[in-house]
């Protein structure tokens, strides 16, 4: 970034926070300055690793010190505010990790913070940067299916709770089970190919079958934590599916499951217009992986299945590299987080229909 100061960089999280450590350190024109986590061990070990010295204890007294332009979150999710927040009023630009808050509420939170202090406000979709669901987007915006107007969308798991017992499983930290934690990513998956439409309602329901019952555990994570009398906590859902109207009469069908009778892990997001499909798919078992994407179409009247060339996926570097690049461009305003605001409404219209056994209106 020439003639240009380097943007200093902060992490909170020492988890999932590795993937942005080294999105920052990798990175021109950033500076990895300052780290903050609960495990020092971990803290002085990555601290080592990435050569910052700024180590601290609590992400409080790393916002306080200052010295910081952009800051990641990547946190339990009942954090995700309280630290955005904070940062945002100290004049921080922000990179959270997803899903953007517990509570609709408390996303509006972050929203509002960005607003009133003209920082950039962005949530890591990273699921979206994968290259084909570029080539997809290109080939939806080029009108090559015509108009769209049906989707589906899903993560399903063979056996993936994250941890039993965890933050993972208790409401009041993650807000929610599999539609919070993956589901939202497919959410978003499909909505940025329909073009953002907006969501009119949503007709859900979960299910709570494996984590009540201490069963579905992610393969090789730690026994499930469980109360003094013996029971696994476990307050969310393990399954969630959803129905959803779109403006222009579209529907989206998305599911989302942490653990299922299923052959394996697979993910899937397919796309129908008035002039072709489009279909992408990953997963299967570990030693024998898949990605397939497939067009179906016409080609002078006859039906045909095309194979566009896919970009190298992106992930959380792409994610990085983007949040750089909003905050770089002077024109925070276009980026206050409103597009995750209206993530976190729908996941919170899938849970309130879910309870309520109705459909539910986001109008």
């Amino acid at each position: 970034m020439t003639g240009r100061a380097p943007l200093r960089a902060g992490v909170v999280g020492l988890g999932v926070g590795r993937g942005h450590m080294r999105a920052y350190s990798e990175l021109d024109g950033v500076e990895l300055v300052a780290l903050a986590g609960q495990e020092p061990d971990q803290l002085a070990g990555l601290g080592a690793d990435f050569g910052v010295r700024r180590l601290y204890p609590d992400w409080a007294t790393m916002i306080a010190d200052g010295d910081l332009d952009v800051i990641s979150v990547a946190t339990p999710t009942a954090l995700h505010a309280p630290i955005a927040v904070a940062a945002l009023n100290a004049g921080i630009h922000v990179l959270s990790e997803k899903p953007m808050a517990e509570s609709l509420a408390s996303a509006r939170s972050m929203a509002e913070a960005a607003r009133s202090n003209d920082r950039v406000l962005d949530i890591s979709f990273n699921q979206r940067q994968r290259g084909a669901v570029r080539a997809m987007r290109e080939l939806i915006t080029s009108g090559q299916l015509g108009e769209l107007y049906y989707a589906k969308a899903g993560w399903l798991r063979r056996q993936g709770i994250p941890s039993l017992g965890s933050w993972f499983t208790r409401s009041t930290l993650a807000g929610g089970g599999t539609m919070m934690d993956i589901g939202v990513h497919m959410l978003d998956m499909a909505l940025h190919l329909l073009d953002e439409p907006a969501v009119h309602s949503a007709s859900a329901a979960g299910y709570a079958v494996f984590g009540p019952r201490g069963r579905g555990g992610m393969a090789g994570r730690a026994r499930p934590v469980a109360d003094p009398d013996g029971r696994v906590a476990f307050e969310v859902e393990d399954l969630s599916t959803a129905f959803l109207r779109l403006s222009g009469g579209a529907t989206l069908l998305l599911e989302a499951s942490w653990a299922q009778w299923i052959p394996h892990d697979q993910c899937y997001v397919t796309v129908y217009g008035t002039e072709g499909g489009a279909s992408y798919e990953w997963g299967g078992p570990p030693n024998a992986p898949y990605q397939r994407l497939n067009v179906w179409t016409e080609v002078d009247g006859t039906p045909a299945v095309l194979q566009p060339l896919v970009p190298e996926n992106g992930g959380i570097r792409a994610t990085v590299g983007n949040f750089l690049a909003k905050v770089r461009s002077g024109t925070s305003g276009d980026h206050w987080g409103e597009e995750a605001l209206r993530r976190a409404a729908v996941v919170e219209a899938i849970y309130a229909s879910a309870a309520e056994g109705a459909e539910v209106s986001l109008d």
